[in-house]
């Protein structure tokens, strides 16, 4: 129970191996949904697909024996839009909430928009269950267009959508922060101007939780979940700290790097993050270069350009906004040395600072590339 009238009725997810496909979650996932019990019921959004029987179980056992008068859809993606048909023919009387955007991805999905009984609604619109008032705030690209959370003024309740959520089944103790961060930059890292505008329309109201469609129900220190986001989402040095992204073939590369990190540990940084972007999870690299305001990256020229995975990385961060950071560089190559150029070619229109000190390999470290690396731990340590 959320509060005297606010039920959980989610499912955790213990099967799921790879989220939407891509992200390693160890731990599962949770599918949140919640009901609002009071003079009209509403439950607050649906489940994954593989989950429809546990899900509708609950809901059974929640209301006992009552039956909802709403479903509301805050968003089509379908870990939690998989069963709005089958909550339409187990509750035939209910209706869905929508926005319009939602009510076309509805006919996209499943053939049917449920003209019937829909309900559509807005930025600013209102729906009365009785004690309990539903504000509808538009949320578009966050992370999907069609995207509503609800704020209940009874409960002082903010249903979040995507918003404020993590990796991680609820069953499982885990540090929230850290998977939170994670689910962000992959997830919704791209939209920080958004979720700014959401940020801002959220100050306006007394929230005294926070209940997301992933993760854990918010209530205590609101402030500081609030806080990463506004953090996350303009883009801002949440740590202090320095990550190295690295790929090697022969291992050379890593021998400077490994240098680079010894010299930076003995010049006293508090933090220094060194990801083997071959090994490592890619969107745990991404977390750390989004998390810390310095980043090298050390990579071998490879068919006239840069490591496939070193590619890859700096991809997924042009594609996330990434900017407001310093940038230093360590390239490698026996005969034509062009990964400097190149990386510096993908993050152009990037707002980055570079080192003066670019460190070049031409195949193994030697006496000039060692003063190189001592020089650019000097300038990253200014």
């Amino acid at each position: 129970m959320i509060c005297k009238d606010i039920h959980y009725v989610g499912v955790n997810d213990h099967v799921i191996d790879l989220f939407e496909g891509q992200y390693v979650v160890p731990n599962g996932m949770a599918y949140n949904s919640y009901i609002i019990e009071d003079d009209k019921i509403a439950v607050m959004d649906s489940v994954d697909a593989r989950f429809t029987e546990e899900w509708l179980s609950n809901i059974r056992r929640a209301l006992g024996g009552k039956t909802p008068d709403y479903l509301i859809v805050q968003h089509m993606e379908p870990d939690h839009s998989a069963n709005i048909n089958a909550f339409a023919h187990t509750y035939p009387d209910a209706k869905i909430v929508s926005t319009a955007a939602a009510s076309v991805m509805m006919t996209k999905y499943f053939g049917i928009d449920f003209t019937d009984r829909r309900i559509l609604v807005k930025d600013g619109d209102t729906l009365s269950l009785g004690s309990h008032t539903l504000t509808f705030i538009a949320a578009p690209m966050v992370h999907w267009p069609e995207v509503i959370m609800t704020y209940d003024s009874a409960a002082k309740v903010l249903f979040s959508a995507d918003g404020f959520g993590k990796f991680g089944a609820l069953d499982v103790e885990e540090d929230w922060a850290c998977e939170a961060r994670r689910y962000y930059f992959g997830i919704v890292g791209k939209y920080g101007a958004q979720v700014q505008a959401v940020l801002k329309k959220a100050a306006a109201l007394d929230i005294a939780t926070i209940c997301p469609l992933h993760g854990p129900v918010l209530s205590d220190n609101l402030g500081y979940y609030i806080g990463l986001y506004d953090t996350w989402s303009s883009y801002g040095v949440e740590s202090e700290g320095i990550v190295i992204a690295y790929t090697s073939v022969y291992g050379n590369t890593k021998k400077a790097v490994l240098l680079l990190a010894d010299e930076l540990k003995a010049k006293g940084c508090p933090k220094v993050v060194v990801n083997d972007l071959a090994r490592c999870d890619m969107a745990e690299a991404v977390e750390d270069a989004f998390r810390y305001g310095k980043l090298v990256l050390a990579t071998t020229t490879y068919n006239g350009e840069i490591f496939p995975f070193m590619r890859e990385f700096i991809h997924e961060l042009t594609e996330r906004g990434y900017k407001n950071r310093t940038i230093g560089i360590i390239e490698n190559g026996t005969w034509a040395p062009v990964a400097a150029k190149t990386i510096k070619k993908m993050l152009e229109g990037s707002e980055l600072i570079y080192t003066d000190t670019t460190v070049t390999l031409h195949a193994a470290l030697n006496d000039t590339s060692r003063v190189q690396v001592k020089a650019l731990a000097t300038e990253l340590m200014a």
